[in-house]
């Protein structure tokens, strides 16, 4: 698919399993921060939900990938327009099931709460809500005090990796990092307020028993008030990576119940 011109950037937009005749679920896969593009769902979640008749949207974030990199404009809330004016732009005007993995899932809530009307469910993987404990985790991790623990990790590793075939990701993220304002910017953003009381869609948050994340299900749980969440044992932040086959599963189960469900709510 080509680039689509949205919200002042051109975006790289790739679709599976989209056909003109017969409606179906659309999902939306939105990836992770920094060493990360729509590339990842390619090997994950993408090919297969599509076989499985699904309408299976991704794209290049905003200075990441294929897409524009403006240098300011990196807050929450601009890469909740981007994907409300993406979904305009694709002439999509039904609710659709959003999959966010990392800081995609802060997009996925983000957009569930200032656009409930557009969002049929919500699959967070490994992620957390754009309130305030996410904002300092962002400070933490892209500015702090001596540079954030993200960005040490991008620039260690781009020192001490010169010359590796696979870096293309973390250069791909340096430039990112020097380029543009997103460091100062994300932890700037605009919040949910904390009690999630404006995400009231479906959620489904998926964790790596051992990330730090996992011990927000209990919180979610209680504050939502329609959630699921799964613990993966022994999986990390990466469970995308680390645990795809399982990942897809319970990814692909939930989707398809919520459409189950929202089919017998329609009769």
């Amino acid at each position: 698919m080509p680039t689509i011109h949205v919200n002042g950037l051109d975006v790289h937009v790739q679709r599976l399993g989209h056909t003109g005749d017969v409606p179906r679920p659309v999902v939306v896969l939105i990836h992770g921060l920094l060493i990360d593009s729509l590339a990842s769902y390619y090997f994950s979640l993408a090919p297969q939900l599509a076989e499985e008749g699904m309408d299976v949207v991704m794209y290049d974030l905003r200075g990441h990938g294929k897409t524009s990199r403006p240098a300011t404009g990196y807050r929450i809330e601009d890469f909740v327009t981007d994907l409300d004016e993406l979904l305009d732009a694709l002439a999509i005007d039904r609710p659709v099931h959003l999959v966010g993995n990392s800081f995609g899932g802060a997009v996925a809530y983000g957009m569930a709460a200032a656009h409930p009307e557009r969002v049929a469910s919500v699959v967070a993987i490994e992620a957390e809500p754009p309130a305030r404990p996410w904002a300092q985790s962002m400070y933490e991790g892209l500015v702090g005090e001596q540079g954030g623990l993200v960005v040490q990790e991008v620039t260690e590793w781009l020192r001490d990796n010169p010359g590796e075939r696979n870096a293309r990701p973390f250069r791909a993220a340096g430039r990112v990092l020097d380029e543009t304002a997103l460091a100062q910017e994300i932890p700037q953003s605009d919040l949910i307020d904390e009690d999630l009381s404006a995400i009231r869609c479906p959620v489904f948050a998926v964790f790596g028993g051992a990330s730090k994340l996992s011990a927000q299900t209990a919180m979610l749980e209680a504050s939502l008030a329609d959630c699921r969440t799964v613990v993966l044992p022994d999986r990390g932040h990466s469970v995308l990576v680390e645990a795809t086959k399982e990942t897809y599963v319970l990814v692909r189960d939930w989707l398809f119940g919520q459409e189950t469900h929202a089919l017998r709510e329609a009769r």
